[in-house]
């Protein structure tokens, strides 16, 4: 099924191109002529489709993410700009193909914010933050209803975030807990982890093990698959107990292990040598004067 099915075409007019050198000016109009020129004239941007840049619109928006915990301004700038090129690129197939523009992208945004803020632009008085919270639920439960009456139905747990893997883990129980889907404490979370994590050995001592090793087959990979995210679905559940982000957890974790790794590789190389030339003892060695340093 291609993308146009089941949409109805509008008046839609893509920008147009940019002509000559474009020069950077701020201004969005130039921005969404210099896309429509790299639609034109660039053959990786011609070849693309809304469908093949979900992974860069993933990756982008994690890379923003990581510029934003480092705190350099540049950085920052540009992770901001690359998300910026996803929603204009987008936008630029779309009108291609008639259905809507960033005009109309804009638009709708604004009419969101505008309809979820009644505290702020109409009389309604909200005291907190939570009351704020409450009512755009309330909002957000009037826009589901709006949209079941279109013929688009919610299940409960069809609001749940889109993200990562982990985020969205961590949704769901969430949402399943306001339901009384859940444990009343941490420890029926930490038990549950501790069964999972006893299914996965067991799933590999059963299909897996010969010899010293862990060897994984074709016959049984997905069985092992499913015991892992078992395990990882169970983790983030303890996370989620202890009121802990378990995305920022894990992503303060990637970090600490790419500065630490930094610093086996810098002490590798004031010494004149390579990561390619050293061995698991003398950079386990490192690590641990990494995590000195750390605390020093």
């Amino acid at each position: 099924m291609s993308d146009l099915d089941n949409q109805t075409l509008t008046s839609v007019t893509p920008p147009s191109p940019v002509q000559g050198v474009p020069v950077a000016t701020g201004e969005l109009d130039d921005l969404l002529g210099l896309m429509a020129r790299l639609r034109a004239d660039c053959p990786w941007d011609k070849k693309q489709s809304n469908h093949s840049l979900i992974p860069y619109a993933i990756e982008e928006a994690y890379e923003l993410g990581e510029a934003v915990q480092s705190d350099d301004d540049e950085d920052i700038k540009g992770e901001l700009g690359d998300v910026l090129l996803q929603v204009v690129f987008h936008c630029q197939m779309y009108a291609e193909q008639g259905r809507f523009d960033i005009s109309d992208v804009i638009t709708t945004l604004q009419e969101k914010l505008i309809r979820r803020h009644p505290h702020v632009f109409e009389a309604e008085t909200l005291k907190d933050d939570a009351a704020v919270k409450a009512r755009w639920d309330e909002i957000k439960a009037e826009e589901d209803q709006a949209r079941a009456a279109r013929g688009k139905p919610k299940r409960r747990l069809d609001n749940t975030k889109a993200g990562s893997a982990l985020m969205q883990a961590q949704e769901v129980q969430k949402q399943a807990s306001k339901l009384g889907f859940d444990w009343e404490g941490v420890s029926g979370a930490f038990d549950k982890l501790d069964e999972e994590i006893a299914e996965l050995k067991s799933e590999l001592t059963d299909k897996s093990k010969t010899a010293a090793q862990y060897t994984i087959s074709k016959a049984n990979i997905r069985d092992i698959e499913k015991e892992l995210g078992d395990c990882m679905f169970a983790l983030v559940n303890v996370a989620r107990k202890l009121n802990l982000d378990a995305e920022t957890a894990t992503l303060t974790c990637v970090h600490k292990f790419k500065s630490r790794f930094g610093y086996i590789e810098e002490q590798l190389a004031a010494a004149g040598k390579r990561l390619e030339d050293s061995d698991i003892n003398e950079m386990d060695a490192l690590w641990e004067a990494a995590k000195q340093h750390e605390r020093d």
